[in-house]
């Protein structure tokens, strides 16, 4: 059967967005009062992600700007559990692929797996913590606040999070992960973080809440006794502006690429709508029947987590995998689910056809199909004439392109940046 035509469309969002990062972030400096709060010669540990941030890179950068015109002596930290191959070198090269390394943020990237232990949950676990934020005089937890991939909750990814997974590196990480299969995320992430709260010289937060756009919609310097209370504000700020695919009951979703640098599951279950996790049951009606993964981002560092939420995939992702890498996340995130293989296919165009079918698809005119670059990057989608009339009942969608076939090269593939910058 003749596959359906398609349409370029995009979603205009009136959204919060910060104008100017660098002037918003000095002056939450200035009010927070960072310079009557150092030493010249205080070592600051900084915390780096695993993530896509897009203002990142320049907020670290003006952080160690900072710092060292108050004569500190900063440092970037890798706080990403066990993503690089749970080994210091491959994080920092995840920080590399992420722009962030010592030359373009000026300071040098100090990676090391070893942890110590700085306390125990009141069940006897162990609270671990990187031990370059154990030793350092301060410490500076920056992350973006959002809905979490795997957990609901008053707290979900932001600050804490970070504490908990990011700066537990690989040990505590895993230890982490095994206490919320038993209590939860909200309990443990809340009390590890008091623990870490009392017990590391954290000096401040930097909170970052992305649009829809992912831009900076909120960015705010915050007291170690406020993290709680301003972590459950922003994350209630970060679900009102949050990006998502405006139709429902889709037949097949089509996603050119997964990566950890877009989500830590790959791609975002928010988006797709399948969680997978032991400890949170999944939603009750998908939006998506079917879904189709393409490619790997080269900043996954061969890590794949988060495959086994699609239904079919190519040789061309499996080919890109690190089986240990992804191995590893996966058990240290106790989801040995997201690493479950989908169906693989030689060419894009089988994927596709085989993927109407199983959605129960009888006439493909009909099918209500939809292709995105990314879970990340929703602006622009690609839709088949199906939901042109919900398109055009939406006020806040718009036709670009249109009709058009999907573009197959020779050997039945879809081609690659397609998609709108």
């Amino acid at each position: 059967m003749k596959l359906p035509n398609l349409y370029l469309i995009t979603q205009e969002i009136q959204t919060p967005k910060v104008q100017n990062v660098i002037e918003t972030l000095h002056k939450k400096l200035d009010e927070f009062g960072l310079s009557s709060k150092l030493v010249v010669g205080q070592k600051v540990a900084i915390t780096a992600g695993s993530r896509g941030i897009q203002d990142m890179p320049m907020i670290l950068k003006e952080l160690v700007t900072c710092f060292n015109a108050l004569g500190a002596k900063p440092l970037i930290v890798p706080a990403m559990g066990s993503h690089g191959g749970a080994n210091a070198a491959g994080q920092t090269d995840v920080l590399r692929h992420l722009g962030v390394e010592e030359k373009t943020v000026g300071a040098p990237i100090v990676s090391s797996m070893e942890v110590m232990e700085v306390g125990r949950m009141r069940d006897g676990v162990p609270v671990m913590v990187g031990r370059d934020f154990a030793q350092a005089d301060h410490v500076v937890v920056v992350n973006r606040i959002k809905s979490h991939t795997d957990f609901k909750g008053e707290i979900e990814s932001g600050l804490l999070k970070m504490m908990m997974i990011g700066m537990g590196k690989h040990m505590g990480a895993q230890l982490a992960h095994k206490a919320i299969i038993h209590r939860g995320f909200q309990r443990v992430v809340l009390e590890w973080g008091e623990i870490l709260l009392k017990k590391l010289p954290i000096l401040m937060g930097i909170g970052i809440v992305e649009n829809y756009y992912h831009e900076t919609a909120y960015l705010e310097v915050i007291e170690p006794d406020q993290f709680i209370s301003e972590e459950k504000r922003l994350l209630n700020e970060a679900k009102r502006i949050i990006g998502r695919v405006p139709f429902e009951k889709v037949d097949l979703l089509i996603v050119d690429e997964m990566g950890k640098n877009i989500s830590g599951t790959g791609m975002d279950t928010n988006v797709i709508g399948r969680i997978m996790h032991i400890a949170t049951p999944e939603p009750m009606t998908r939006q998506f029947k079917r879904v189709f993964v393409r490619d790997l981002t080269k900043e996954s560092y061969g890590n794949a987590v988060g495959i086994g939420l699609a239904d079919f995939t190519t040789e061309r992702l499996i080919s890109k995998i690190d089986r240990e890498v992804t191995r590893i996340n996966c058990i240290t995130g106790t989801t040995p689910e997201k690493g479950r293989v989908p169906i693989i296919y030689e060419n894009d165009k089988d994927a596709i056809i085989d993927g109407l079918h199983n959605a129960g698809v009888f006439h493909f005119k009909e099918a209500r199909l939809i292709w995105v670059k990314n879970t990340l990057q929703i602006r622009y989608l690609k839709v088949s004439e199906a939901l042109l009339p919900e398109v055009r009942d939406n006020g806040e969608l718009k036709i670009v392109e249109g009709p058009f076939v999907f573009p197959f090269d020779e050997e039945g593939n879809l081609l690659f940046g397609t998609f709108p910058e």
